[in-house]
C-alpha cells in the first residue's frame, strides 16, 4: 500500500490505531482539513484540492475510499482519492453511515435514472448520469435510443466500472453499450485511453428522435460521448423566430440547430463548420428529415466566413453561434473573450434591425454575467443595440448542484439586435 505523505503526530494516537488492528478493526484512511478550508466542501462543493489536505492519517491506494474531516474532526464526507490528480479527493456522500460498496452504486444509478424519466421530454436521448451533480464524480453515462455511451473519467470510478456496467444493464436495461473513455482527462488520473464496446458489439451508429425530429448518432466517433445532449431545450427557442427566416448556424457541428430551424419553418438554413465529418453527418440528418431542400453546409472556419460574408454584405434573419469551448482554464480567459467578442460582432452585422442572435457559451470559466458583458461590449463596437428574449442553460438531465458551480457550464442567450 501507498503509505501515506503525514504521520500521526502523537505515537499514543499511533499505538491505538495499532491496537484496533490487532483486534480486526478495519479503518477508514482519514483526510483532514486545513483550518479555514472546509467552508467550500461542506458547502457542498465535492472537490478536495491537495492544498486544502492539513493531513492524511493512514495508508492508502491511489483510487481507495478514504473519509474527509474538517479541522476539529468532523466529519464532511467520504469520497475516493488519488494524490496524483490536482483533484485530490471527489466526494461521494455526506451521510456518514453510508458505505460506498455495490448497493450504494445502485441507489445512485437509480435514483438519476428516476429523474431523467421525469424531466426528459419527447426524446429517447438523455444524459442519465452527469457525474458530480448525480453524486457519482467523473461518471457520464449518455443513453442514445437504446444505447449507453458511458465515460469513466478518474482513477476512483474507473475502479468501479465493472460494478457500474452490471448495474446499468441491470437499471437501465439497454441493448448495448459502449466505453468512450478516450477523453483527454483521464491522462491527468493516470489512465490509459480506451474505447471499445461492453459486452456483444452493435452497430455504433443509432438513430435517435427528438422533439420530432430524427439525428444520426456515431456512438464510437462521434464528439464526447456522440452528441450534444444539453442543448435539446435551447434547440426549442428557435420556435417563433425563424418562419419564414433565413438562418446562419455557425460552428453547427452536426446540423441540430439546423434542423429545429427547418423543422419551425425557416425558408433557408446555412451551417458552417470546419470539420468535414460532422458535416456529412448533418447532410444526412437534413435528408433524414425531408429538408434537404432548405439545408446547406459549408466547411469553412467559421471566423474566417463571418468576416468574408460582412465584407460580401450578406444578411440573415436569424443568426446561432456554438461554438467549441474557447476556454478550459482561467489562464485562457482572456484570449476566449477576444474570440467570443469577434463571433457576435461579426453576427450582429450580418442581421438587420429587429434579427435574431442565438449566442452560446459552454465554457465553465466564461462566467454567465461575463459572457453577457462580452456581448454588450461586442454591441457597442458594432453600433447595435440589444434587446434580450430570453437567457437560458443547460437541459434538465444536465442538472446544476448549486453548491457546485462547475456544473453551470452552458449559456444560451437569445436577443433581439436593433
Amino acid at each position: 500500500m501507498l503509505t501515506s505523505i503525514f504521520i500521526l503526530a502523537h505515537k499514543s494516537c499511533g499505538d491505538t490505531i495499532k491496537n484496533w488492528v490487532n483486534w480486526g478493526f478495519v479503518l477508514m484512511t482519514k483526510v483532514v482539513l486545513h483550518q479555514g478550508k472546509q467552508k467550500r466542501i461542506a458547502g457542498g462543493h465535492p472537490w478536495v484540492y491537495w492544498g486544502e489536505i492539513k493531513e492524511i492519517i493512514g495508508d492508502f491506494n491511489p483510487g481507495d475510499i478514504v473519509e474527509v474531516v474538517d479541522f476539529r474532526d468532523r466529519f464532511v464526507g467520504r469520497g475516493y482519492i488519488n494524490p496524483a490528480s490536482q483533484i485530490t479527493v471527489r466526494i461521494m456522500t455526506r451521510n456518514s453511515e453510508e458505505e460506498i460498496n455495490e448497493e450504494f452504486f445502485r441507489k445512485r444509478i437509480q435514483g438519476a435514472w428516476e429523474y431523467r424519466q421525469k424531466v426528459v421530454r419527447e426524446s429517447n436521448a438523455c444524459r442519465v448520469i452527469f457525474g458530480e451533480a448525480d453524486f457519482l464524480p467523473a461518471l457520464i453515462v449518455d443513453k442514445f435510443g437504446d444505447y449507453l455511451s458511458v465515460q469513466t473519467l478518474a482513477l476512483g470510478i474507473d475502479v468501479h466500472k465493472e460494478t457500474i456496467f452490471k448495474l446499468l444493464q441491470e437499471i437501465v436495461q439497454p441493448k448495448g453499450m459502449y466505453e468512450r473513455n478516450d477523453v483527454s482527462v483521464r491522462k491527468l488520473e493516470g489512465l490509459p485511453l480506451i474505447t471499445g464496446f461492453i459486452g456483444e458489439p452493435f452497430d455504433p451508429k443509432v438513430v435517435i428522435k427528438e422533439n420530432g425530429i430524427q439525428f444520426v448518432v456515431d456512438l464510437e466517433g462521434g464528439q464526447k460521448t456522440g452528441y450534444f445532449l444539453d442543448q435539446r431545450e435551447n434547440r426549442m427557442a428557435l420556435q417563433g423566430l425563424v418562419k419564414g427566416s433565413r438562418v446562419l448556424d455557425c460552428f453547427c457541428h452536426t446540423g441540430t440547430f439546423s434542423m429545429y430551424a427547418t423543422k419551425y419553418g425557416a425558408k433557408e438554413v446555412l451551417g458552417l463548420d470546419i470539420a468535414a465529418p460532422a458535416l456529412e453527418v448533418a447532410r444526412v440528418n437534413a435528408q433524414l428529415n425531408g429538408y434537404g431542400d432548405r439545408c446547406t453546409f459549408k466547411e469553412c472556419n467559421s471566423f474566417d466566413e463571418l468576416r468574408a460574408m460582412e465584407r460580401a454584405e450578406e444578411k440573415f434573419d436569424v443568426v446561432i453561434l456554438d461554438p467549441p469551448a474557447f476556454t478550459k482554464s482561467r489562464k485562457a480567459i482572456e484570449g476566449a473573450i477576444r474570440g467570443y467578442k469577434e463571433i457576435n460582432l461579426r453576427g450582429m452585422k450580418l442581421l438587420p434591425p429587429g434579427g435574431y442572435l442565438i449566442t452560446c457559451s459552454c465554457s465553465y470559466h466564461m462566467h454567465e454575467d461575463m459572457f453577457l458583458d462580452v456581448i454588450l461590449d461586442a454591441a457597442r463596437d458594432a453600433g447595435r443595440q440589444l434587446r434580450l428574449v430570453e437567457l437560458r442553460r443547460q437541459a434538465k438531465d444536465h442538472p446544476m448542484l448549486l453548491g457546485y458551480p462547475e456544473s453551470h457550464y452552458l449559456k444560451c442567450v437569445v436577443l433581439q439586435v436593433w
